[in-house]
């Protein structure tokens, strides 16, 4: 009997390591084409936090905290959803982050990095609202503690937002008493609670950002035009001539920049939102990897990975104190090695 029960344990593992071998083969290649944008991202971010971090970008202590949180945030939503999920299935299988618990574990991981990072670009977005359109506000909210504790806020509410993934999920496979991969429970399609809790999760990350960064924007931006055009009726031409005004330019330069963030956020969200809202109302979860469900689910994960890295670009890479520091940070190294071949030759 112990014999017969063996046997039937090997055939288990050897069709489960066929089954994950023709997965790694075929996604493989797919995969592979991430690499590229995987890295990019990766160091975008890591550049970002390390020039944000030395405070030399001109940049309040206050958007400084805002735009290191976020950019740390960012690298974790590659890093966990990425290379710790659906990479390390194919390119390292059996591992323990195969194993079941650990897999619904990086689950949890995925989702709150996510979270986090939306609803920092929200909060980022209501500070900036909060500096240009409430004086009064400002001199409370806008400060360097404020930031810390709604970063950190936003950073527990998130990941305990996300708990209940969790148990939603069951292992794939049972191999030697030890519980490998993890895939969701039939309950989870069926019971009107996790429903509940799958729409909740979704209305509030991204559509609420959504309609936030939206609103924020556009406060913003009606506060800046009005007040350019005060301030263009005061000035006037003085005696005919055309005098460039300086902080409209900014002011100009703000709303372009708010669009911007507002504009490749929701167009970088908005395939993933619509193909769940089609999962939702079609009940639609099984596909092959050639019907147009899975290419369009592959598109929409691979556009959202893509916001990992656009809003810290948008918001640093457009400060030319930024741009210095990073052509010192290149430059660094060359003035390393020239300096120490002069020293050796002199």
């Amino acid at each position: 009997m112990t014999k017969e029960i063996e046997s039937k344990m090997n055939q288990k593992s050897l069709a489960y390591d066929r089954h994950q071998a023709n997965n790694a083969s075929e996604n493989q290649a797919e995969y592979g084409k991430f690499r590229g944008e995987v890295k990019k991202n990766m160091r975008v971010n890591l550049v970002a936090i390390v020039i944000l971090s030395r405070g030399k970008c001109g940049l309040s202590k206050c958007i400084s905290r805002y735009l290191v949180a976020m950019a740390v945030a960012d690298l974790l939503v590659i890093i966990t959803e990425v290379l710790m999920w659906r990479m390390a299935e194919i390119f390292f299988p059996q591992t323990f982050l195969s194993i079941a618990p650990m897999c619904s574990l990086n689950v949890v991981f995925v989702f709150a990095t996510t979270v986090i990072s939306v609803w920092l670009t929200v909060t980022f977005t209501f500070d900036r609202f909060v500096a240009i359109s409430c004086e009064k506000l400002k001199a409370k909210y806008c400060t360097e503690r404020t930031a810390a504790v709604v970063i950190g806020t936003v950073s527990v509410l998130g990941s305990l937002k996300c708990i209940p993934w969790y148990f939603t999920y069951e292992p794939q496979h049972i191999i030697g008493s030890v519980p490998w991969g993890c895939t969701r429970k039939p309950s989870f399609y069926t019971s009107a609670t996790w429903a509940a809790f799958e729409l909740t999760f979704y209305l509030v990350t991204p559509c609420l950002p959504f309609v936030f960064v939206l609103l924020f924007n556009v406060l913003t931006a009606r506060h800046i035009l009005a007040a350019s055009r005060v301030r263009r009726g005061l000035r006037g031409h003085s005696n005919g001539e055309d005098h460039k005004d300086l902080e409209m330019e900014n002011r100009r330069k703000s709303i372009i920049l708010l669009f911007s963030i507002s504009g490749s956020f929701i167009l970088l969200w908005v395939t993933e939102i619509v193909f769940y809202t089609y999962q939702r109302i079609t009940n639609t979860y099984d596909y092959s990897s050639n019907d147009p469900p899975y290419i369009t689910e592959r598109a929409g994960v691979m556009l959202q990975l893509l916001s990992s890295c656009t809003n810290t670009c948008i918001y640093v890479l457009t400060q030319n104190k930024f741009r210095e520091e990073l052509k010192n940070g290149v430059k660094y190294p060359l003035n390393v090695i020239i300096k120490f071949v002069n020293n050796r030759n002199s």
